[in-house]
């Protein structure tokens, strides 16, 4: 399994050390000897390692990894440059050309965002092939409850986009008034239209970051 090595590594350390994180681990790498499980080992912390803590202004809670063949790279509903963009993220880009003009790109890797200070965070950090919620009830759901306290405990204006019923569930975490909360369907196909479109939540960010000294996010990704 990949390393922390950023500025998360401290707050997070302690997590580490916990015997269900040990229990984790182990249950992580047999799965990994035994089956097919995405994302790579090395990309399963990328969340954490490609928004450092300081950075983070903005946060994105998804579920779980894609499950099928090099989609899942570590970060919520981005795939890798040269994979088709998934069906959400299609209608997240439908909502950012509506929202804010941006054009529709031709990939769907979000790493731009992530560089920005969108923290891409799924409550699951790996699944098996082929297979979603697979790596369900393991244990990540307590790491990555952690990683919500130490976000929510941040000093700072820090946006968080909850769409879907399992990212609304972390919403009682979320006590810093500080903090802007936005909930919205999940943009799958199957919820989308029951208010993901026209939600707003890319405007409403910047707004909110801009009214708090911050830099907005640009959030048009570019084609490949």
């Amino acid at each position: 399994m990949g390393a922390i090595q950023n500025d998360w590594l401290e707050p997070l350390s302690g997590e580490f050390k916990k015997p269900y994180y040990r229990e984790l681990y182990q249950k992580v790498k047999h799965e990994y000897e035994t089956t097919t499980v995405f994302p790579e080992p090395d990309d399963i912390f990328n969340a954490f390692e490609v928004t450092p803590l300081s950075k983070v202004k903005v946060v994105i809670l998804g579920q779980d990894p894609y499950h099928n063949n090099g989609q899942a790279h570590g970060m919520c509903f981005s795939v890798k440059p040269e994979v088709d963009t998934p069906p959400s993220l299609v209608n997240i880009y439908q909502e950012l050309r509506d929202d804010l003009g941006c054009e529709i790109p031709n990939n769907g890797y979000l790493k731009k965002w992530a560089d920005q200070g969108v923290m891409l965070l799924n409550t699951v950090l790996t699944v098996r092939a082929h297979a979603a919620n697979s790596h369900q009830g393991m244990g990540w759901e307590k790491f990555t409850d952690a990683a919500i306290r130490i976000l929510n405990e941040q000093d700072r204006p820090m946006v968080f986009l909850l769409w879907g019923r399992p990212a609304q569930n972390k919403k009682t975490m979320l006590t810093n008034p500080k903090h802007l909360i936005l909930e919205a369907p999940h943009p799958s196909p199957l919820s989308a239209y029951r208010g993901f479109f026209g939600c707003k939540h890319f405007s409403k960010t910047n707004a909110y970051l801009e009214a708090n000294g911050l830099e907005p996010i640009d959030w048009q990704i570019e084609n490949i």
